[in-house]
């Protein structure tokens, strides 16, 4: 598995200084437990896919099938994303994740279920996405729950942003849902302006707006205690038309 310093590939200029970017994500310091490091190096050969920018995925080869395949994008510890691969034996899921105790996390719970339909990666998914994701391959991208990044200042920092959304749109597949959730208000006003303004996408929800929870995403136990604290989330899901 990849080490942290592999995380994000760093882009020189001329001179040789790094290309300074804006990221959407911080790389926090976290320590793996015992059991997340012996899933890591018992299942990264199986369940794990090491970033390489020189390949691109054939998914039927990843996945040894032909199922549809649904991209997660930032599963935290996984415990959500496990649960829909467990629920739905017959489509297969790639989630990307940067923080090493988190794939940790997902690998153990994904090998308590034995399963066979996840695969997981831990690097900056927008360079997967551009090096190694054909465009028109994916049937689903899913994104639960990112870093609001509420402060003004730092709104830059979303990932929900005009260009990335159309780099999901190229590599989703014609009918392809894009599927967003946010617990955070003014990202959900944010992240509903941005789709609607992208060219080549519907929105799903029958008054322009937002859906209800599909049954197919699993409430997560913070989800759930917002809920009971009067805290609103917002689902949207726009599907790719061209």
């Amino acid at each position: 598995m990849n080490q942290k310093s592999d995380i994000m590939t760093t882009e020189l200029m001329e001179d040789g200084r790094p290309v300074r970017q804006i990221r959407s994500f911080v790389l926090r310091q976290g320590r793996l437990t015992k059991g997340q490091e012996l899933a890591i190096t018992q299942l990264w050969p199986t369940l794990g896919i090491d970033y390489d920018a020189a390949h691109r995925f054939d998914f039927t080869n990843v996945f040894n099938n032909a199922h549809p395949v649904t991209l997660e994008i930032g599963f935290g510890m996984g415990a959500s994303l496990v649960e829909m691969a467990t629920n739905m034996p017959n489509e297969n899921f790639f989630g990307i994740e940067v923080h090493r105790p988190g794939v940790g996390a997902c690998l153990m719970a994904a090998g308590k279920h034995n399963l066979r339909n996840l695969r997981v990666m831990c690097h900056d998914a927008v360079e997967v996405l551009h090096n190694m994701v054909s465009d028109g391959s994916l049937d689903k991208v899913q994104i639960f729950f990112p870093d609001p990044w509420h402060k003004a200042k730092h709104n830059k920092r979303r990932i929900i942003q005009p260009d990335f959304v159309q780099l999901l749109r190229q590599k989703l597949k014609p009918g392809g849902i894009l599927h967003l959730a946010t617990d955070w208000q003014h990202y959900a006003e944010h992240m509903l302006a941005v789709l609607q303004g992208a060219a080549g996408l519907e929105n799903l929800s029958t008054d322009g707006s937002y859906i209800p929870r599909p049954d197919y995403r699993p409430m997560t136990k913070f989800e759930n205690r917002g809920l009971n604290l009067g805290h609103g989330v917002w689902d949207l899901q726009f599907k790719r038309i061209e």
